[in-house]
């Protein structure tokens, strides 16, 4: 017997006094924007400005290039070549470290929020040969000896311990302890300024924004590249999850770019919602999201191999970037795949301003799930905070509607574009909306 037809909640409805309730096709989520209330400073400035000093510059946080040796050993570094391009080096000794200057590097999170104990004990994980050869290698220099023995005495010291414990342990016990420095889940992608090359002042922050689009593009291969590893180095991961904190109020404990990417032996909320939904409608991504945002005005800008707009039925004003790439794993896309989601990832960074506190949250499909999902991601501006009405309703108020989020970042946009400060793109009106665009469902290459 045929069921009766029942529509499901728009995703977007306007109200007669303005309000706009919003409800996410993803999750569910619903969200409202009342008139009056986006009537607020969204940015966050430096507290304390001062004159920077020429020791601020490399060392204002333990990120920064001159405290190379205060964060775990290094998995990989990126470093620009004198042809303007750049270079990936893996494994760098510690008696190298500071020979070259790293744009971005690799570290392991010397506080993981999964363990090397947590899959030791819960999954039999052990560490991987290729990680164990790294290991004795680092140890067998005695900087390497000395550079891990310091970062394991800070770690105990941070954590309540006597750091003295070390000198107690035998070899067998410190390297268990150091296990996580090298076969850890956890990773850190650390860019190299903390401020702008041409700042006066302690205002003058480093965010994406302010990267080139050549070296945003840098930043993002090398986060694709750690994903794929993580993956491939721990079976038991069922997810990467890849992000970006930008300022404190985002959940920043630096005010220095980082990503972070932490493998985890579920799907995650998120994916799980998601995928209940795209099984009823494999096509959702593109009826409901990008096709959806096109209908209603909210594209705010595209290119060869990416579509972004102006996002709905989410907790903060939020921008997202979709890959319309026909392969869903992000280190399976070809580099100009890659590139051109960098592109619009950047463009959208710049847009927003780097005294914005953001998210920046990656959504790729887990490896154990044969549906077709796109990669995509979502860069959230924390401007308000969540309080009693949001956690007694479950409805969330977000004080940018879409409309005006899109009309605020096409205008920026534009004068970023004919200043030279992004990549090439389309930007609002001019991006096309044709049906379709995400290829990642298989019936639409047929």
């Amino acid at each position: 017997m045929l069921q009766p037809y029942s529509p499901s909640a728009e995703p977007l409805t306007r109200m007669a006094d303005g309000t706009v309730k919003q409800i996410s096709p993803f999750t569910g989520t619903e969200v409202w924007t009342v008139p009056g209330r986006g009537n607020r400073p969204i940015s966050h400035p430096v507290a304390e400005v001062h004159t920077l000093t020429p020791a601020e510059r490399t060392r204002a946080c333990k990120f920064c290039p001159a405290h190379y040796t205060e964060t775990p050993p290094e998995k990989s570094r990126v470093v620009a070549t004198p042809d303007g391009g750049f270079e990936r080096i893996d494994a760098l000794p510690a008696s190298e470290l500071f020979d070259t200057v790293a744009e971005f590097r690799r570290i392991p999170n010397l506080f993981e929020i999964l363990s090397y104990d947590y899959w030791h004990a819960n999954h039999g994980y052990e560490v991987p040969d290729a990680a164990r050869e790294r290991m004795e290698a680092y140890l067998a220099d005695p900087t390497g000896a000395d550079h891990v023995a310091r970062v394991a005495r800070a770690k105990l010291r941070a954590s309540g311990q006597n750091p003295d414990t070390w000198e107690t342990m035998d070899d067998a016990a410190r390297r268990e302890y150091l296990a996580a420095f090298f076969a850890g889940g956890h990773d850190v992608i650390v860019a190299r300024r903390h401020y702008t090359d041409d700042a006066v002042d302690s205002s003058s922050l480093a965010g994406s924004g302010t990267l080139t689009p050549t070296e945003h593009r840098a930043y993002i291969r090398l986060a694709v590249q750690a994903t794929h590893d993580l993956y491939q180095a721990n079976r038991w991961v069922r997810y990467v999850a890849v992000f970006q904190n930008w300022l404190r109020p985002a959940g920043a404990s630096f005010d220095h770019l980082h990503k972070q990417l932490v493998g985890i032996d579920e799907r995650g909320v998120s994916s799980e919602l998601e995928l209940q939904r795209v099984r009823a409608n494999p096509n959702l991504y593109n009826e409901m999201g990008v096709d959806y945002a096109a209908y209603r005005g909210l594209l705010v800008a595209s290119n060869e191999h990416a579509v972004a707009f102006a996002g709905f039925g989410h907790r903060y004003p939020t921008l997202e970037v979709y890959s319309t790439s026909a392969t869903c794993e992000p280190w399976l896309m070809s580099r100009d795949e890659v590139d051109a989601v960098s592109d619009l990832l950047h463009a959208l960074h710049a847009a927003t301003g780097a005294d914005v506190p953001s998210n920046e949250e990656w959504h790729h499909k887990p490896i154990d799930v044969d549906q077709p999902m796109p990669w995509h991601i979502t860069l959230k501006w924390r401007v308000s905070t969540l309080a009693g009405f949001e956690g007694g309703t479950k409805i969330y108020l977000n004080t940018i509607d879409p409309w005006t989020l899109r009309d605020r970042v096409v205008a920026r946009l534009e004068d970023l574009r004919a200043d030279r400060l992004i990549a090439p793109m389309a930007v609002g009106e001019e991006c096309p909306t044709t049906p379709n665009r995400l290829l990642y469902n298989p019936v639409l290459g047929r």
